[in-house]
């Protein structure tokens, strides 16, 4: 998604598009079979989804197209991409990106929350996957930092606090919400991979939000924290505390064999 640079040519589509959404809506539905099946555009409030149109046809559609199947060079086709996606992007700030060619990575969003939701409801009535469901009380602690450490831990080391990956960088995730790390998981943004129901069933998906979560503020029985920066960094502090702990021993040593 990406801002539009003509404003007064946004607004009069914006305007077009308040009329004329519900009636592109229904021919992107017949277009891709999914007028005859139950649908988020069933349930979704029309209002919303009118609303969350003319923003979007102001904000998105220059790299989107004007009914969301893309623009060639530009951004892909959101038909069937879903709430779940369009949420998770939009509410972690990777979307609208200011150049297409930028990798989609978090900033703070640039839509306020009503604006968002708005979104999501009409990228939703296009078909896709619904925001899911998720409560991290539903998982288990230990359960989640297994599969955390299984399926995450390469990329965003075994506390989520980021690395670096073949093309990009995978980010820190001590800003993630529960329900944003299940989109993650189920979406698959950028160059991570995208994990399906059969691969990580629901209650994985809560553990491994509910581990994830925990990792943002953990207790740190026994022992010090040090800003919980990774573990190969707090590595290197323990390695120059015992170093300094050394000299301090070989000089006490020292000093003793000189009397």
């Amino acid at each position: 998604m990406r801002r539009c640079r003509r404003p007064w040519l946004a607004r009069l589509l914006a305007a077009i598009s308040i009329v004329f959404g519900a009636i592109g809506l229904t021919l992107v539905a017949t277009a891709t079979g999914q007028g005859t099946a139950p649908s988020a555009q069933a349930t979704a409030n029309p209002n919303a989804v009118a609303r969350g149109r003319a923003l979007f046809v102001q904000d998105c559609a220059t790299c989107h197209g004007f009914n969301a199947n893309g623009v060639p060079g530009m951004g892909p086709s959101l038909i069937g991409a879903g709430a779940q996606a369009a949420d998770f992007y939009l509410s972690t700030g990777r979307m609208p990106l200011n150049n297409p060619r930028d990798p989609p990575v978090r900033n703070p969003p640039a839509f306020n929350r009503a604006q968002i939701a708005d979104l999501v409801a009409y990228v939703g009535a296009l078909g896709g996957p619904p925001i899911p469901v998720v409560d991290p009380r539903q998982g288990n602690l230990a359960h989640g930092f297994q599969e955390f450490a299984l399926n995450c831990a390469g990329c965003h080391q075994i506390e989520g606090a980021g690395g670096i990956v073949t093309g990009g960088i995978a980010p820190p995730l001590n800003r993630a919400t529960a329900v944003q790390v299940v989109e993650a998981l189920r979406t698959g943004p950028f160059l991570m991979p995208r994990f399906t129901a059969q691969q990580l069933s629901t209650y994985d998906a809560n553990s491994i939000a509910r581990y994830v979560v925990e990792t943002q503020d953990p207790a740190d029985r026994g022992g010090w924290g040090i800003g919980h920066i990774g573990p190969i960094p707090e590595g290197m502090v323990a390695w120059f505390i015992a170093f300094v702990a050394l000299v301090l021993v070989a000089r006490v040593i020292g000093e003793r064999s000189e009397v």
